[in-house]
C-alpha cells in the first residue's frame, strides 16, 4: 500500500514559454523578462531544488516518488523559441539545472507564424544547430507536434500524424529517443493520451493550472505557468499558495475555465464540419 506522504506529496512542474523583455501585447503572458528568469533560478538555487527533466521525473513516480530528491521542481518550456538558447540556457547552466523543452519541429530554423491572433509571427523560433548544442547540455528535448495545432479539434488520423511526426523529425535530428511530449495549448482529451502513449511517448504535459502528484495519469501532467510577476508570487505558485486575492481569483478562474473552454471550442469545430458537410469525428 502506498504511503499517504507519498501519495500526497506535490511536484511544481513550471512551464515557461519565451524568456524575453519584447512582445505584443496579446503574446506579453507569455513570456518572463531574461532578468526576472534569472532571478527565480536563483531562487530555486538558494533554497536547494533539485531540477528534474520530465522523464526523470516520470521514471521516479513509477517508484512511488521514492526516488524523488527533498525539493524536486521540472522546469519546462513550450514551442522552442530561440530565446530559450540565448537567454536561459545560459542560466540554467550556472546553476548545473537541467530541463525539458517542447519543440514544434516545423519552425525549426524558422519563425512563429503559428501566432497570427497574438500578432507574433517573427518571434525567431530555434535552430537545429542551437537545438543539437541544448541536448548536449544535459537538457531534455521533447516533441510539441509538427505544427502546433489544437490537436483536440482534429479528427484522429491528423492528430496522430501531428504527435507521431514531430517524434520522429526529431529522433532522426538527435539520434535518441523522445520520450517527452506536450499538448499545444494544453488541449488533450481521453483520445489523444491514449494516440500518445500508443506512438511511444512515455509521458505528456498539458497545463491544469496545478501540482503534480505521483495520482497524475503519466499522460497528463498538471503544470503551473509562469508570468512576469514578482518573486514572492513565483515564490508562492512552488507551493500552491497564491501571493494576492486578485491573483488567487484569476488563477481559480484559469483552472476552471480550461475544461469548459475546451469544450466551447470542440463543439464549435464539430458544428463547422457538420455545417461544411465534412463532419469527422473528433479524437
Amino acid at each position: 500500500m502506498m504511503k499517504a506522504s507519498l501519495r500526497e506529496k506535490k511536484v511544481p512542474i513550471l512551464m515557461y514559454h519565451s524568456i524575453s523583455k519584447a512582445a505584443a501585447p496579446k503574446f506579453r503572458q507569455f513570456t518572463v523578462s531574461p532578468e526576472l528568469f534569472a532571478e527565480q533560478m536563483a531562487y530555486l538555487h538558494h533554497y536547494r531544488y533539485t531540477t528534474m527533466t520530465v522523464t526523470q521525473f516520470v521514471s521516479a513516480r513509477a517508484q512511488g516518488m521514492s526516488a524523488l530528491p527533498a525539493r524536486p521542481i521540472v522546469l519546462t518550456f513550450d514551442d522552442g523559441y530561440a530565446d530559450f538558447y540565448t537567454a536561459a540556457l545560459p542560466v540554467l547552466k550556472r546553476y548545473d539545472f537541467t530541463a525539458t523543452i517542447y519543440i514544434a519541429t516545423a519552425f525549426v530554423d524558422g519563425a512563429s507564424c503559428w501566432l497570427r491572433r497574438e500578432r507574433e509571427t517573427r518571434r525567431r523560433m530555434l535552430t537545429w544547430q542551437q537545438v543539437s548544442e541544448i541536448k548536449k547540455s544535459d537538457i531534455e528535448c521533447g516533441a510539441h507536434t509538427h505544427s502546433h495545432p489544437q490537436l483536440d479539434t482534429l479528427t484522429a488520423s491528423a492528430a496522430g500524424d501531428e504527435i507521431a511526426h514531430s517524434k520522429r523529425v526529431l529522433e532522426d535530428r538527435l539520434g535518441q529517443e523522445v520520450c517527452a511530449f506536450a499538448y499545444p495549448y494544453g488541449y488533450q482529451t481521453a483520445r489523444l493520451r491514449q494516440l500518445v502513449q500508443e506512438t511511444g511517448y512515455s509521458s505528456a504535459c498539458a497545463v491544469r493550472h496545478a501540482m503534480s502528484s505521483v495520482t497524475d495519469d503519466p499522460f497528463c501532467l498538471a503544470r503551473l505557468m509562469v508570468r512576469e510577476a514578482p518573486l514572492d508570487a513565483f515564490a508562492a505558485l512552488l507551493t500552491s499558495r497564491i501571493a494576492s486575492p486578485v491573483t488567487a481569483a484569476s488563477w481559480a478562474y484559469r483552472r476552471a475555465r480550461t475544461p469548459l473552454w475546451q469544450l466551447v471550442r470542440r463543439s464549435s469545430t464539430s458544428m463547422r464540419h457538420y455545417l461544411q458537410g465534412g463532419w469527422q469525428p473528433l479524437p
